[in-house]
Protein backbone atom coordinates (compact mmCIF):
# COMPACT_ATOMS: atom_id res chain seq x y z
CA UNK A 1 0.00 0.00 0.00
CA UNK A 2 1.11 3.88 -0.70
CA UNK A 3 0.88 6.08 1.68
CA UNK A 4 0.41 9.87 0.31
CA UNK A 5 3.62 12.48 0.68
CA UNK A 6 3.54 14.86 3.45
CA UNK A 7 2.69 17.61 1.05
CA UNK A 8 -0.44 15.97 -0.55
CA UNK A 9 -1.36 15.62 3.44
CA UNK A 10 -0.69 19.19 3.68
CA UNK A 11 -2.90 20.55 0.35
CA UNK A 12 -5.89 17.74 1.69
CA UNK A 13 -6.03 19.70 5.41
CA UNK A 14 -5.94 23.11 3.52
CA UNK A 15 -8.87 22.28 0.98
CA UNK A 16 -11.13 20.94 4.34
CA UNK A 17 -9.89 24.19 5.94
CA UNK A 18 -10.25 26.86 2.97
CA UNK A 19 -12.83 25.04 0.98
CA UNK A 20 -12.82 24.18 -2.91
CA UNK A 21 -10.51 25.78 -4.88
CA UNK A 22 -12.51 25.61 -8.37
CA UNK A 23 -15.68 28.48 -8.42
CA UNK A 24 -19.10 27.65 -8.80
CA UNK A 25 -19.73 28.96 -12.09
CA UNK A 26 -22.08 28.98 -13.83
CA UNK A 27 -24.50 28.77 -10.37
CA UNK A 28 -22.56 32.30 -9.54
CA UNK A 29 -20.30 34.54 -11.22
CA UNK A 30 -16.96 33.96 -12.21
CA UNK A 31 -14.64 36.81 -12.21
CA UNK A 32 -11.27 36.05 -13.80
CA UNK A 33 -7.80 37.36 -12.81
CA UNK A 34 -6.65 40.82 -14.31
CA UNK A 35 -4.70 39.57 -17.03
CA UNK A 36 -6.75 36.96 -18.17
CA UNK A 37 -7.31 36.75 -21.46
CA UNK A 38 -10.90 36.64 -22.65
CA UNK A 39 -12.82 37.70 -26.18
CA UNK A 40 -11.04 40.50 -28.31
CA UNK A 41 -13.41 43.16 -28.86
CA UNK A 42 -12.52 46.18 -31.65
CA UNK A 43 -12.77 49.75 -30.27
CA UNK A 44 -14.63 51.82 -32.50
CA UNK A 45 -13.57 55.40 -30.63
CA UNK A 46 -9.74 54.11 -30.22
CA UNK A 47 -9.53 52.25 -33.25
CA UNK A 48 -8.18 54.06 -36.37
CA UNK A 49 -8.91 51.06 -39.10
CA UNK A 50 -4.85 50.40 -40.21
CA UNK A 51 -5.02 46.45 -40.13
CA UNK A 52 -2.27 45.68 -38.43
CA UNK A 53 -4.28 43.65 -35.79
CA UNK A 54 -5.17 41.55 -39.19
CA UNK A 55 -1.55 41.19 -40.35
CA UNK A 56 -0.41 39.56 -37.35
CA UNK A 57 -3.26 37.36 -36.32
CA UNK A 58 -1.87 33.81 -36.27
CA UNK A 59 -5.52 32.48 -36.76
CA UNK A 60 -7.05 34.63 -39.56
CA UNK A 61 -9.34 35.40 -36.61
CA UNK A 62 -9.45 38.97 -37.78
CA UNK A 63 -9.74 40.41 -41.58
CA UNK A 64 -10.59 43.28 -43.27
CA UNK A 65 -12.26 44.30 -46.67
CA UNK A 66 -12.76 47.45 -48.39
CA UNK A 67 -16.49 48.25 -49.17
CA UNK A 68 -17.38 51.79 -51.27
CA UNK A 69 -15.51 54.29 -48.99
CA UNK A 70 -15.75 52.29 -45.52
CA UNK A 71 -13.01 49.77 -44.40
CA UNK A 72 -14.93 47.08 -42.47
CA UNK A 73 -12.81 45.19 -39.48
CA UNK A 74 -13.88 41.70 -38.59
CA UNK A 75 -12.82 39.35 -35.79
CA UNK A 76 -14.57 35.99 -35.34
CA UNK A 77 -14.79 34.52 -31.51
CA UNK A 78 -15.31 31.41 -32.73
CA UNK A 79 -12.07 30.93 -34.48
CA UNK A 80 -9.87 33.00 -32.12
CA UNK A 81 -7.03 31.88 -30.05
CA UNK A 82 -6.85 34.41 -27.87
CA UNK A 83 -2.99 34.69 -28.31
CA UNK A 84 -3.05 38.46 -27.64
CA UNK A 85 -1.32 39.33 -30.58
CA UNK A 86 -3.58 41.74 -31.67
CA UNK A 87 -3.80 44.02 -28.86
CA UNK A 88 0.17 44.11 -28.18
CA UNK A 89 0.29 45.30 -32.33
CA UNK A 90 -2.25 47.91 -31.80
CA UNK A 91 -1.22 51.36 -32.82
CA UNK A 92 -2.57 53.22 -30.37
CA UNK A 93 -2.92 49.99 -27.79
CA UNK A 94 -6.60 50.61 -27.13
CA UNK A 95 -8.02 50.25 -30.68
CA UNK A 96 -8.25 46.22 -29.82
CA UNK A 97 -8.06 44.96 -26.38
CA UNK A 98 -8.62 41.64 -24.75
CA UNK A 99 -11.80 41.40 -22.47
CA UNK A 100 -12.26 39.56 -19.41
CA UNK A 101 -15.56 37.85 -21.34
CA UNK A 102 -14.96 33.88 -21.86
CA UNK A 103 -18.84 33.01 -21.24
CA UNK A 104 -20.21 33.15 -24.86
CA UNK A 105 -21.69 30.09 -26.11
CA UNK A 106 -24.80 29.91 -28.18
CA UNK A 107 -27.36 28.09 -29.54
CA UNK A 108 -26.94 30.58 -33.00
CA UNK A 109 -24.60 29.36 -35.91
CA UNK A 110 -21.28 29.71 -35.20
CA UNK A 111 -20.91 32.34 -37.90
CA UNK A 112 -22.89 34.91 -35.16
CA UNK A 113 -19.51 34.75 -32.75
CA UNK A 114 -18.13 37.80 -34.04
CA UNK A 115 -17.88 41.57 -34.41
CA UNK A 116 -17.68 44.07 -37.15
CA UNK A 117 -16.82 48.31 -37.18
CA UNK A 118 -16.71 50.32 -39.83
CA UNK A 119 -14.51 53.02 -40.88
CA UNK A 120 -14.37 55.67 -43.24
CA UNK A 121 -11.69 56.17 -46.09
CA UNK A 122 -9.87 58.84 -47.67
CA UNK A 123 -9.99 58.81 -51.08
CA UNK A 124 -7.55 60.44 -53.72
CA UNK A 125 -8.90 63.75 -55.59
CA UNK A 126 -7.15 62.92 -58.85
CA UNK A 127 -7.53 58.83 -59.20
CA UNK A 128 -10.30 57.95 -56.71
CA UNK A 129 -7.88 55.30 -55.18
CA UNK A 130 -8.02 54.62 -51.59
CA UNK A 131 -5.32 56.44 -49.63
CA UNK A 132 -6.01 55.52 -45.40
CA UNK A 133 -8.46 54.91 -42.78
CA UNK A 134 -9.62 58.82 -42.04
CA UNK A 135 -8.91 57.98 -37.99
CA UNK A 136 -5.59 56.51 -39.34
CA UNK A 137 -4.14 59.61 -41.32
CA UNK A 138 -5.80 61.90 -38.09
CA UNK A 139 -3.67 59.94 -35.53
CA UNK A 140 -0.42 60.17 -37.91
CA UNK A 141 -0.93 64.32 -38.03
CA UNK A 142 -1.44 64.29 -34.07
CA UNK A 143 1.74 61.94 -33.39
CA UNK A 144 3.81 64.47 -35.90
CA UNK A 145 2.72 67.71 -34.19
CA UNK A 146 4.43 70.83 -36.20
CA UNK A 147 5.78 68.72 -39.19
CA UNK A 148 1.96 68.07 -40.51
CA UNK A 149 2.61 71.04 -42.32
CA UNK A 150 5.36 69.36 -44.41
CA UNK A 151 3.05 67.34 -45.80
CA UNK A 152 -0.29 68.71 -47.99
CA UNK A 153 -2.31 65.81 -47.36
CA UNK A 154 -1.59 65.65 -43.92
CA UNK A 155 -2.09 69.45 -43.15
CA UNK A 156 -5.53 69.46 -44.99
CA UNK A 157 -6.77 67.20 -42.36
CA UNK A 158 -5.19 69.45 -39.19
CA UNK A 159 -6.68 72.79 -40.50
CA UNK A 160 -10.42 70.53 -41.12
CA UNK A 161 -10.13 69.31 -37.32
CA UNK A 162 -9.47 72.62 -35.96
CA UNK A 163 -12.53 74.04 -37.98
CA UNK A 164 -10.17 75.97 -40.08
CA UNK A 165 -10.65 74.53 -43.42
CA UNK A 166 -12.97 76.26 -46.20
CA UNK A 167 -13.15 72.63 -48.03
CA UNK A 168 -16.15 70.93 -46.32
CA UNK A 169 -15.99 67.71 -49.17
CA UNK A 170 -12.70 66.17 -47.07
CA UNK A 171 -15.53 65.11 -44.39
CA UNK A 172 -16.83 62.83 -47.08
CA UNK A 173 -14.32 61.65 -50.01
CA UNK A 174 -17.33 59.51 -51.35
CA UNK A 175 -18.93 62.94 -52.75
CA UNK A 176 -15.85 63.93 -55.45
CA UNK A 177 -16.50 60.16 -56.92
CA UNK A 178 -19.96 60.97 -57.25
CA UNK A 179 -20.30 64.46 -58.46
CA UNK A 180 -17.72 63.40 -60.96
CA UNK A 181 -15.50 66.08 -59.67
CA UNK A 182 -12.32 62.99 -59.72
CA UNK A 183 -9.30 64.53 -61.61
CA UNK A 184 -7.61 63.29 -64.75
CA UNK A 185 -4.59 65.30 -65.41
CA UNK A 186 -2.85 67.07 -62.23
CA UNK A 187 -2.01 70.89 -62.27
CA UNK A 188 0.20 72.90 -60.09
CA UNK A 189 -2.53 74.16 -57.75
CA UNK A 190 -3.43 70.36 -57.32
CA UNK A 191 -0.80 69.57 -54.98
CA UNK A 192 -2.74 71.30 -52.10
CA UNK A 193 -5.24 68.66 -52.43
CA UNK A 194 -6.03 65.10 -50.86
CA UNK A 195 -3.65 62.97 -52.96
CA UNK A 196 -2.28 59.48 -52.94
CA UNK A 197 1.39 59.15 -52.98
CA UNK A 198 1.37 58.35 -56.71
CA UNK A 199 -0.41 61.36 -57.30
CA UNK A 200 1.79 63.85 -55.16
CA UNK A 201 4.46 62.46 -56.98
CA UNK A 202 3.13 63.40 -60.49
CA UNK A 203 2.20 66.04 -58.79
CA UNK A 204 5.03 67.45 -57.65
CA UNK A 205 7.34 66.52 -60.65
CA UNK A 206 4.62 68.59 -63.22
CA UNK A 207 5.23 71.47 -61.15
Amino acid sequence: MRYPKLRELREAVKALVKGPYTTKFPKEPHLPFQRFRGRPEFSSKDCIGCGACVQVCPSGALSMRDEGDNRILQIRWDICIFCGQCQANCLTEKGIRLSQEFDFATTDKREELKQEIEKPLVICQCCGNIIAPYDQILWVSERLGPLTFSNPTLMLFYLQRQNLSLDELTKDMSRYIKAGKVKKELLRVDRIRILCPRCRREAVLKS
